[in-house]
């Protein structure tokens, strides 16, 4: 127990006045957060929105009237489900899920990566995942305070399995991340090496799904066969992005622990109405997914016939593109130029240099990105010429 004395000490050490709102800023502000920068989205008023894999499509007017009306009752004055009952048993019931296995919901998957963050992470644990990915794994456990381990994707970005395990062996992750198909990349690692890593990680293994809709393979159904896995899914990319819903579905007695850290009334009524409502009309959703997927490969032979530029295989609903090199930023400039709004990786990590990512969106979305990509080739062609 500390002495009065030492007490009084370190009271008065805390609490002393330190001139300058700065100074009170580095002070108490933790180093890992100081050294953070906000996440960025940029602005997209007046320009045709690629940037972030949202559904191009709305509902139709027959579906929007009905849903109006169905969220014209709900109760603004009382507080949402604290649970989210009546929309989980339709999730699970939607998903098929084992009777064995839970489900949680999360206002987006990164409220629930943040969940999973604080309560395995913190100081000496580590939170792996192959990189490039989904930078909110190495934000989050970041703020958390949590070590994180990024095991590099080879060059065509896929997930090097010797890697992976040799960290694993290595550092002892008290989590592992999996986004299937991945983000940015659009690569969808194999069922194999999902299994080989969950059998040799000693903490939690998460399966992002985020895009599942757009390549149909899932790990929903060996959820009971495992007892370190958890699957995570959204309602974003589907077309739902407004409403900011999440799940993780996994064993009980995983999700009771998450719990404990979830905020009470995470997740708002209107949502809860709307993606119960949604869940009514998955046909119109699954075939919005069918023809982005037929437009994700009709965009990728365009691309592929522009001169220098490099397209991966994607099973998301986007597409990753390699610019000239070293011209990956100043073609990104062209195209918001051109009225045109993609997202910018060149910088965000070395193996993405010159890389910029497309959503793949409507016939007129995606022909109008190709011609004006072209323009951009030749602008930048003729600045280098000249």
């Amino acid at each position: 127990m500390l002495s009065r004395q030492r007490f009084e000490t370190d009271r008065r050490q805390r609490t002393e006045p330190v001139p300058g709102q700065g100074n009170r800023i580095a002070r108490w502000v933790p180093s890992r957060i100081l050294e953070l920068s906000p996440y960025h989205a940029d602005s997209a008023d007046g320009l045709l929105k690629l940037d972030a894999m949202e559904n191009p499509y709305t509902w139709p007017s027959e579906i929007k009237d009905q849903w109006l009306q169905i969220i014209s009752t709900v109760p603004l004055n009382r507080y949402p489900d604290p649970q989210g009952t009546a929309l989980r048993q339709d999730l699970k019931t939607w998903c098929g899920l084992d009777q064995a296995a839970d489900l949680m919901l999360g206002n987006g998957s990164d409220e629930l990566i943040q969940i999973i963050a604080m309560t395995l992470g913190g100081r000496g644990q580590v939170i792996m995942a192959p990189e490039p990915s989904f930078s909110m794994y190495s934000m989050i456990a970041s703020v958390t305070g949590t070590r994180f381990l990024g095991v590099p994707r080879d060059t065509e970005f896929r997930i090097d399995l010797q890697a992976c395990l040799d960290g694993i062996a290595e550092h002892q992750p008290c989590c592992v991340f999996l986004a299937r198909p991945n983000n940015p990349t659009g690569s969808l690692c194999s069922n194999e090496t999902v299994h080989a890593i969950i059998d040799a990680a000693p903490g939690l293994v998460v399966v992002d799904e985020a895009y599942h809709a757009f390549c149909g393979h899932t790990f929903l159904d060996r959820i009971t066969d495992h007892d370190n896995l958890v699957v995570m899914r959204t309602f974003s990319k589907l077309g739902l992005a407004a409403l900011r819903l999440g799940f993780l579905a996994g064993p009980k007695n995983w999700l009771d622990q998450f719990n404990k850290v979830r905020l009470p009334y995470n997740v708002n009524t209107l949502t809860q109405v709307s993606v119960r409502f949604a869940l009514e009309h998955m046909e119109w959703f699954q075939g919005c997914a069918e023809q982005i997927c037929n437009h994700r490969e009709q965009l990728s032979i365009a691309l592929l016939g522009l001169p220098d530029v490099q397209v991966y295989p994607s099973d998301g609903n986007f597409l990753l593109m390699r610019m000239p090199r070293g011209r990956g930023t100043e073609i990104f400039q062209c195209l918001r130029q051109s009225g045109i709004l993609v997202k910018n990786l060149d910088g965000s990590h070395e193996a993405l240099a010159d890389c910029l990512r497309v959503s793949v969106s409507s016939t007129d979305d995606n022909q109008a990105f190709v011609a004006a990509l072209r323009n951009s080739l030749e602008t930048v062609d003729l600045r280098e010429s000249s």
